[in-house]
């Protein structure tokens, strides 16, 4: 089984137009997150999914992979989804385009569970939370599962809620917005329609639940790096700096 991972690349961001070219010690966001796929063992193609000229023709120059694809998506899993119809590769791995170091590690981890189990629909990650900001921020998603590691929800609330224990005392986990899909299963995963639990949260990956599919959870120590807004520039920057190996 092959792999393609699809980084989607929208332009008109509403909290952070033109995220993808903002400059990063020295190139644009959506070049930073190519070049860390690339070293994943498991990938054997990568491919930005954009709306926007000036993100297409950013990614030629540098001499990545781009597709020009519909700007009428509602999501970044419709978009990679168009590309993905035109692709053989079985696996297609949706790569967030705000993650400069993803760890290429954790791409292949994902890939090699679909591979393991080709049963799996859909297989994404989390890690433990370490702070309370984090906990209690709407931002960041948080994720239960079962015995097996199968997701059984996904909130922006805190879960579990804890009632008789001390709350430091519990794991919560956070859930990071990386997904590996069979191909078959992402191309009926658009045609859902869209469900309660999924615009009331606005989460997307809750439909997949509410349609009775399972979604498999791969548990990593290390957290994410994103860029949500302007100031986590700085902080990129600066682990970049210090030499952080990721």
């Amino acid at each position: 089984m092959k792999a393609a991972a699809i980084i989607p690349a929208r332009y008109a961001s509403t909290r952070f137009p033109g995220k993808p070219l903002v400059q990063i010690a020295g190139k644009p966001l959506v070049q930073w997150v190519y070049e860390r796929v690339s070293k994943a063992k498991n990938i054997n193609r990568i491919i930005v999914a954009t709306d926007d000229q000036r993100i297409f023709r950013a990614v030629r120059s540098w001499g990545g992979e781009v597709v020009m694809t519909s700007s009428r998506h509602q999501t970044g899993s419709d978009r990679i989804a168009e590309v993905a119809k035109k692709l053989k590769e079985e696996i297609i791995v949706n790569v967030q385009g705000d993650e400069p170091l993803i760890r290429p590690k954790l791409i292949d981890s994902l890939v090699d569970a679909l591979k393991k189990n080709k049963t799996t629909p859909v297989v994404t990650t989390c890690c433990a939370i370490e702070s309370k900001e984090e906990l209690s921020s709407p931002n960041v998603v948080k994720v239960i599962f079962d015995l097996h590691g199968r997701a059984l929800y996904f909130s922006r609330y805190c879960l579990p809620f804890v009632r008789d224990t001390n709350m430091d005392a519990v794991v919560h986990y956070k859930h990071m917005g990386i997904y590996a899909y069979q191909r078959d299963f992402l191309l009926k995963y658009i045609k859902l329609k869209p469900t309660r639990l999924e615009s009331l949260e606005k989460l997307e990956q809750l439909r997949i639940l509410e349609h009775g599919y399972s979604i498999q959870i791969v548990m990593t120590k290390f957290d994410s790096i994103g860029v949500d807004t302007p100031e986590d520039i700085a902080r990129v920057e600066k682990l970049l700096q210090n030499g952080v190996k990721y």
